[in-house]
């Protein structure tokens, strides 16, 4: 069994981050090198939910690695934590090699049977998305992060405010609306959906 070295503490995270960024070309690598090493834990975590019986276990890890480099390169440290934003990445490119495997056909539905877990018992598309999902960002997002958004959203947004906001990225029920949908339903235009959106994500950045 493989061992993986524990996260980085959030300073020290930070401050590899803030080198990937603003340092030299030897210290963006040195930095680019450790938050992966540091990060294998949580894309061995996430593989194991894509497990299936026809696929190598290596090819899923690697996989997922691929997407945490990704994560790492990409990261707005202005949008929430790097586990969080690397846990979809990570998803995103192990999903893209399950996909890849069904080449006789264009689409592959959700439903569609993708392989069979140790029990023998058949896992779908969907099965491992609902899974991985409710695991792992779950657990990721939750506790004092969430608590401070709710308590910020609050003191800091109107009604109406909230209410877009709320919208716009689930909140409510889980699904995402787009401004268009949100400027239908509530009888004002996309444009000022989106002046509104704006001003309040401007406020919860302020916030924190």
């Amino acid at each position: 069994m493989k061992t993986f070295q524990h996260p980085l503490t959030s300073e020290e995270e930070a401050r590899q981050l803030r080198l990937l960024r603003e340092g030299s070309t030897e210290e963006k690598d040195a930095a680019r090198e450790l938050l992966t090493l540091h990060n294998l834990r949580l894309v061995a975590h996430i593989a194991k939910k894509y497990q299936v019986a026809d696929e190598e276990p290596e090819d899923i890890l690697s996989v997922g690695t691929i997407g945490l480099i990704k994560a790492i390169n990409s990261f707005d440290v202005g949008k929430g934590k790097l586990a969080t934003y690397a846990c979809r990445c990570i998803e995103n490119e192990i999903l893209m090699l399950l996909r890849s495997k069904k080449k006789s056909s264009r689409e592959v539905s959700l439903f569609e049977s993708i392989g069979q877990d140790k029990e023998g018992n058949e896992i779908r598309l969907m099965d491992v998305i609902e899974q991985g999902q409710a695991d792992i960002v779950e657990e990721l997002e939750q506790g004092e992060n969430r608590r401070r958004i709710r308590q910020a959203m609050r003191e800091a947004l109107t009604r109406r405010e909230q209410e877009i906001v709320s919208l716009r990225y689930g909140l409510f029920d889980g699904e995402e609306h787009t401004q268009s949908e949100i400027g239908e339903a509530m009888g004002i235009s996309r444009s000022y959906v989106s002046r509104i959106e704006k001003k309040a994500l401007g406020k919860l950045r302020n916030c924190f």
